[in-house]
């Protein structure tokens, strides 16, 4: 009569060891991660922008003002600033990089660095930037002129002072964003091997989508592994989606990397609206703006990157600050401001 409740007990007591394993087991992973969360959020982090000429214009803005006011107002240190393919090469023929060429210059002037982006898909919509003449002559002859272009790039700006790194492409193995000729790795390797012919001296990074790739395939051919991250995003099937991940999400990701990439860094961190029904800044009425972007959002992305902890952190949406300020919310921009003196200790006085 004793051993079924004998049996009974032992099962029990197993079932309650068990269970008491797995509570501590969850217990020690939890403190491990905020442990290491904690660590990752107290180092520092080198904050900039990208820039975009076009975005500006699109804004109705004078690129070269709001190009000053980042460096003499936020006095940002740090920026990733695309080279438009339909803006250096607009017909066939030599290629023009005189605004490259000054913003280099105003940035070397005030001790600012820049990773430059070459290539045919940079950012800003629609990612892929080739001009008319070029396109409407087919893919392989496309794809003949994008070596050239990307050698022509490497060539002219190897020995600016300003000069940081290369980012070569924008994210070029993501299909799913972008009015681009499908990824092509092969390619991309033509123009790793190009780039790396004419400049070995500074490093290539080589983005990827934060959210919706594994990283792996682009970290093979990176020096810098740079990646995205997005809070919230628009869609026509769920309207705003807000990313269910967590900081380690994006560092224990980094982590498995580290034997094929050690440094990785966030190039596109999200610092201003995600329009929805695919529109324009300028045709979205701001209370429609400030459901993917307001200052308490601003403030949670900065908080949400410092505890991911990687070490350069470049900032979308400086030209949107800039707008938005001049239409009466100054709110983004004197943020931001405080936000760079981190980086500038003559900036705090």
């Amino acid at each position: 009569m004793n051993e079924p409740n004998q049996s009974k007990k032992n099962r029990n007591r197993r079932r309650a060891a068990i269970a008491t394993a797995v509570v501590v087991a969850a217990l020690v992973y939890l403190v491990a991660n905020v442990a290491i969360e904690n660590r990752r959020r107290a180092a520092p982090i080198a904050w900039g922008v990208t820039f975009s000429t076009q975005y500006s214009k699109e804004l109705g803005l004078d690129w070269k003002q709001v190009f000053l006011a980042t460096l003499d107002d936020l006095k940002i240190r740090n920026y990733r600033i695309p080279i438009y393919w339909d803006e250096v090469q607009p017909s066939a023929g030599a290629y023009d990089f005189k605004d490259v060429d000054w913003m280099m210059n105003e940035a070397n002037a005030r001790g600012a660095k820049v990773l430059l982006v070459v290539g045919r898909r940079v950012p800003r919509w629609p990612e892929c930037h080739t001009p008319e003449w070029v396109s409407k002559q087919g893919l392989k002859f496309e794809n003949g002129e994008l070596l050239k272009l990307v050698a022509a790039e490497v060539k002219h700006f190897k020995n600016a002072p300003a000069l940081d790194s290369w980012q070569l492409e924008n994210e070029p193995l993501l299909g799913v964003f972008g009015e681009c000729p499908p990824p092509d790795p092969a390619l991309l390797g033509q123009e790793r091997d190009v780039l790396k012919s004419i400049d070995i001296v500074h490093p290539v990074v080589i983005t990827d989508s934060g959210e919706l790739s594994v990283w792996f395939p682009t970290a093979l051919r990176s020096d810098i592994l740079g990646i995205s991250m997005y809070r919230v995003t628009w869609n026509k099937w769920f309207g705003y989606f807000y990313y269910p991940v967590t900081p380690a999400f994006y560092w224990k990701k980094a982590d498995a990397l580290y034997p094929i990439v050690k440094r990785v860094i966030v190039t596109e961190l999200q610092a201003e609206p995600w329009p929805s029904n695919q529109r324009s800044i300028p045709d979205t009425p701001l209370e429609e703006q400030y459901k993917s972007m307001n200052i308490a959002t601003f403030y949670n992305n900065i908080e949400f990157a410092r505890r991911v902890g990687f070490p350069n952190v470049y900032l979308w949406g400086v030209e949107w600050w800039y707008w938005i300020k001049e239409k009466g919310n100054p709110d983004f921009w004197n943020a931001a401001r405080i936000l760079f003196a981190e980086n500038n200790p003559l900036a705090r006085r």
